[in-house]
């Protein structure tokens, strides 16, 4: 019964489910995202659990972003929207504050991974 109402979840797209499903992310390594992470100084804007950094609140904490319904408040949390706004945020959403970081796509694919940890 717990997969039926994730699977409704999912294709509805509704937002106040309290959960998400675990969206494997096939070719992608969450300890290398972190890795991607720090090296990208996310941190500067981001408070993102596992990884040490200021007390940032420029761009929104990252906990629990796997059971958010959007991304940027515009596209659908799926693995392959968040490699899209991680790769070129501007270019999903022009209005968006956050800047392109010159991140790859094999590194957006890590970030996402290890972004889907956070729960």
């Amino acid at each position: 019964m717990k997969e039926l109402v994730l699977g409704v979840c999912l294709v509805l797209g509704i937002g106040a489910c309290s959960e998400r499903p675990v969206v494997p992310m096939l070719g992608a390594d969450a300890d290398r995202g972190k890795d991607a992470i720090r090296r990208h100084g996310c941190v500067a804007c981001h408070t993102i659990p596992g990884i040490a950094g200021p007390a940032s609140n420029v761009g929104p904490p990252l906990a629990q972003v796997a059971r958010r319904a959007y991304l940027g408040g515009v596209v659908p949390n799926l693995p392959s929207e968040m490699i899209r706004w991680l790769i070129d945020p501007p270019q999903v959403d022009p209005q968006t504050a956050m800047p392109a970081m010159g991140i790859t796509e094999p590194e957006a694919r890590d970030i996402a991974a290890y972004l889907y940890t956070l729960d």
